[in-house]
């Protein structure tokens, strides 16, 4: 999966007031989901599964990475 980004809606998760140390994500592609640092948004994106990052999720929600 390589989807062309330069179009791509940006948005940072409303748990990211932590002095700057965020990820955003784009929910512009069917079945994709791309992740990049906020503070470098030129850089490289990692693009993952849509299947893959709603289990990511799933897992953050239900505590199974523990607390930061």
């Amino acid at each position: 999966m390589n989807p062309d980004l330069s179009n791509a809606s940006w948005f940072k998760s409303s748990y990211s007031n932590n002095g700057g140390e965020c990820v955003e994500v784009s929910a512009s592609f069917p079945g994709a989901v791309p992740v990049r640092d906020s503070k470098d948004p030129e850089g490289p994106a990692l693009v993952f599964p849509a299947s893959a990052w709603r289990a990511f999720v799933a897992g953050v929600q239900a505590g199974e990475f523990g607390t930061v």
